[in-house]
């Protein structure tokens, strides 16, 4: 079962006069779940956590969906070997 989700992305420095960036996905994973399991292992600091897990996923994601795709096929063995890793990391 898929997730669907709304990003935003804002910009909060004065100097970017871009409006919001928004956009809708998909993930096969509960995010805030992720967000939650990444904090409790303490890889990152803790507010860094949200970011880091929620690139993360919208990245592996979008490399799943297009596994195919030779640019992201070559990413396969690495990004299985580093998801591995991550989830063996034991939690604090």
């Amino acid at each position: 079962m898929a997730h669907h989700y709304r990003v935003t992305v804002e910009a909060l420095d004065e100097q970017n006069t871009a409006g919001p960036l928004v956009f809708e996905t998909s993930n096969h994973d509960e995010l805030f779940a992720i967000v939650e399991r990444v904090r409790s292992k303490a890889i990152v600091p803790d507010d860094e956590a949200a970011s880091f897990a929620i690139g993360l996923k919208l990245f592996t994601e979008t490399v799943l969906r297009h596994r195919k795709h030779p640019l992201f096929a070559e990413l396969q063995p690495a990004i299985g070997s580093f998801m591995k890793a991550l989830k063996s990391t034991p939690t604090t």
